[in-house]
């Protein structure tokens, strides 16, 4: 059963390309203490730790000499990861999660089942250009990445928006909420998994 408190997970992970420590709190209080070398993505994480009220602690060491690309698709896998173990077997959850998100002249709507078939569905148009040392192309890999380890099936769609930094923040925030209310514990549901199924 989904019991507040008791949904942590730590994850380590070490490559030629990437070394990550992180830890995550599904039932925190949206404390997020990030490091990743890459100032916009620890904006972003960190706004996604606030919005889910994910408590999350992230120290990623990559090849940035290379460019950004291990760095935000390796998190994206250990936090997926993360998420998974600390999800458990996911009784008494609400299971499904959807928010319109606006800001300024962005709106995004992301969509979530944690339904074990991780997958995502990306339709944010986003051009190929930096955001201070951040490549804004790399946000679908970070999802991409995240969706399959997490076991979540994960829609993303930009309905408005012109300003990158505002639509790509929008979707951060956006998944974050949407997760936040898939993974609450439903007060009707008295422990039972949201299945017909038997398992998720």
């Amino acid at each position: 059963m989904a019991e507040r408190g008791m949904r942590r997970a730590r994850v380590e992970r070490a490559t030629n390309e990437t070394d990550i420590k992180l830890s995550v709190d599904l039932d925190g209080t949206g404390r997020a203490d990030v490091e990743t070398g890459i100032g916009f993505f620890d904006h972003m994480l960190c706004a996604f730790g606030r919005h889910g009220l994910f408590d999350l602690e992230v120290r990623v060491k990559g090849d940035l000499e290379v460019d950004g690309h291990h760095t935000v698709e390796d998190t994206g896998i250990v936090l997926g990861q993360a998420f998974a173990r600390a999800l458990g077997d996911k009784r008494g959850i609400r299971r499904f999660g959807s928010l319109m998100l606006p800001m300024d002249e962005a709106l995004v709507l992301a969509a979530c089942d944690l339904s074990g078939r991780g997958q995502l569905h990306w339709d944010v148009d986003v051009p190929p250009v930096m955001l201070g040392t951040f490549d804004a192309t790399l946000a679908k890999e970070f999802f991409i990445a995240f969706a399959a380890n997490a076991g979540v099936t994960l829609h993303v769609r930009k309905l408005a928006g012109e300003n990158v930094h505002h639509v790509l923040e929008a979707a951060f925030k956006a998944v974050a909420r949407a997760l936040r209310e898939a993974v609450e514990a439903d007060p009707r549901a008295a422990g039972a998994l949201p299945t017909t199924k038997g398992a998720l």
